[in-house]
């Protein structure tokens, strides 16, 4: 026996057994059952006919054979080096009883009780073949990701007028005191209007309506801009008043299950774009406007939250566990405020808070997604600079940013500070509610990485839906009246629309080549960044414009458009000339 069970001697060669986290141990034992093969299937062969009625050859009975089995056995282990010889000894005796019962009664051939034991290198058995589960025959449900309503830039316009005039001299049209040029006369239309027009309160509850049924939603992003554009005529009152109306209908809407988590938009103050820091107090203060909005959202964020709203318009709310929101009041980078020309360093040191939130959430494991009204690439250069910076940073915690206030349909790119080539980060523009300035009023949907241990939480894709209103406007059965309850349509889906198979910044960042290249994909863009209303053509010198302002999101990077391949010359130039 001794010379029967004895293991040949070779070189060690490289296992062909992939286990994970092996030591040396492991791959000395995988060398050795690979080596083997011919020796193991030999003594499986040698096992099988005990189990019925002891060895002939080795002229022993049932029981006598089974303490023949137990010593083969225990030899293999030593010889196969599973073990020293008192381990491979006592835990044969300590297991035979049950592998000999379980050897009787197998039906296994020697080959298959080998591979089934060992591993195909000594015998074929598919463990799968012989039997299944069954399983009910309820579907699956379906793996639905996390979806979040998207809603910006909404400018309700307590004015509107149906039948007013649509185009005039003054900032915004479609009102009862628009006057029209004595040469042209076009007319408000009742659900909205291709012009410098806001939209009536109708619509925003129709929008509101027709989003309510298409939930339940995950959550919800709302980054701001309520009032309308009569900029020039606005007070404090009607400004609160028109802020506590819309965030009323808002929670009425989506009810007390969904959480809205909103931005300050530039035009929420009076003057517009007014948005003192943190060190101006008393009537030229913005508290009028930051207490009534912890008063109107007091029943979506919680008191910390509410807390920072109120010094300065920004705050951080965990959504859900592992993800975290953090809401930016990009007023505080923004040309247009005046009152940064006291102090354009870190206006309500909110930066630096950003910083804290992304290093404790890093910390912590959690994704970060930021929220905001204006795009941080069209912020003043320094404060543009440092988010970047930022952004950079902590790209590994940073999983998604969305803005607003252009109105549009566009996004800009993120890329890694060194060499600015590696995209690291896409910023979300999402288009507008209003129609201002001849558009369709749009909102936006996100479907993110689900709620899950290690969820990335990143955009997987994302739908931007359209109210038309040529149709809107005109019923199918007079020319005159409206749609009674007009139905708001997905003008396109992110993924299908641009054949990608992933929302993530190297995907975008070749979207953008591909629109240097294919004229064709980039006036798709043209047509769909407009929601579906294009009012002129976009050629050379405008679609320089617009690349470098998609690749730039910091505004002193404009210059990097240079290093675009199929691009050269005064790229810099033409394109500030575009944007300013």
């Amino acid at each position: 026996m001794q010379k029967l069970l004895k293991a040949p001697q070779v070189e060690s060669k490289p296992s062909i057994i992939s286990i994970s986290k092996k030591t040396d141990h492991d791959n000395l034992h995988d060398q050795d059952m690979y080596l083997n093969a011919p020796f193991l299937f030999f003594f499986f062969s040698f096992l099988m006919p005990v189990k019925y009625f002891g060895h002939p050859r080795l002229n022993c009975g049932l029981k006598y054979c089974h303490n023949v089995v137990a010593f083969a056995v225990g030899e293999a282990c030593i010889r196969l080096h599973l073990a020293d010889e008192l381990v491979c000894r006592e835990i044969t005796e300590l297991f035979r009883s049950d592998f000999i019962r379980a050897l009787q009664r197998s039906l296994l051939w020697p080959t298959e009780a080998c591979a089934l034991l060992v591993g195909p290198s000594c015998g074929n058995f598919d463990i799968y073949a012989p039997w299944n589960v069954t399983l009910p025959k309820v579907p699956k449900p379906p793996v639905t990701p996390p979806s979040i309503l998207f809603l910006t830039d909404i400018h309700w316009d307590k004015e509107y007028k149906a039948g007013s005039a649509a185009d005039c001299k003054d900032p915004l049209c479609c009102r009862e005191d628009s006057r029209s040029p004595s040469w042209r006369r076009r007319e408000a239309g009742h659900w909205g209007t291709y012009s410098k027009c806001d939209l009536p309160l109708r619509t925003v509850e129709n929008l509101l309506e027709n989003t309510a049924r298409a939930g339940p939603w995950d959550w919800v992003y709302w980054t701001g801009d309520i009032p309308a554009h009569n900029v020039w005529s606005q007070t404090r009152k009607q400004q609160l008043s028109e802020l506590t109306v819309i965030s009323r209908l808002i929670h009425k809407h989506m009810g007390p299950n969904v959480t809205v988590y909103p931005a300050v938009g530039n035009h929420e103050s009076t003057p517009a774009n007014s948005f003192p820091p943190p060190f101006v107090h008393g009537n030229r203060s913005v508290a009028w406007l930051y207490d009534t909005m912890a008063e109107e959202w007091s029943a979506w964020l919680p008191e910390q939250a509410l807390k920072t709203l109120r010094y300065g318009g920004f705050y951080t709310v965990e959504v859900q566990p592992g993800l975290r929101v953090v809401s930016l009041n990009m007023n505080y980078c923004a040309r247009e405020n005046f009152w940064l020309m006291v102090n354009s360093t870190d206006p309500a040191n909110q930066l630096q808070w950003l910083v804290l939130i992304l290093q404790a959430s890093e910390d912590k494991g959690e994704k970060v997604h930021i929220i905001g009204h204006i795009p941080p690439g069209l912020c003043l250069g320094s404060w543009s600079w440092n988010y970047y910076h930022i952004v950079n940073r902590y790209e590994s915690t940073i999983a998604g940013q969305f803005f607003g206030h252009t109105h549009l349909d566009e996004f800009q790119m993120f890329y890694d500070e060194t060499t600015m080539a590696r995209p690291l980060g896409v910023a979300f523009i999402a288009p507008s509610v209003t129609t201002y300035v001849n558009l369709n009023p749009g909102y936006r949907v996100y479907y993110v990485d689900g709620n899950y241990q290690g969820s990335s939480r990143l955009v997987l894709d994302h739908e931007t839906y359209i109210l038309n209103l040529t149709e809107a406007n005109k019923s199918p059965g007079s020319a005159l009246s409206p749609e009674p309850n007009p139905k708001w349509k997905l003008l396109y889906r992110a993924t299908e629309a641009f054949g990608l198979s992933s929302l993530f910044p190297s995907d975008y960042d070749g979207l953008l080549r591909t629109f240097i290249n294919d004229d064709r994909v980039f006036q798709k863009f043209w047509y769909l960044r407009h929601k579906g209303h294009v009012s002129e053509p976009c050629r050379e010198t405008c679609k320089t414009g617009l690349l470098c302002f998609l690749r730039s999101g910091r505004y002193d990077e404009l210059e990097q458009c240079d290093l675009f391949n199929g691009f050269g010359g005064n790229l810099a130039k033409a394109a500030r000339k575009t944007l300013c």
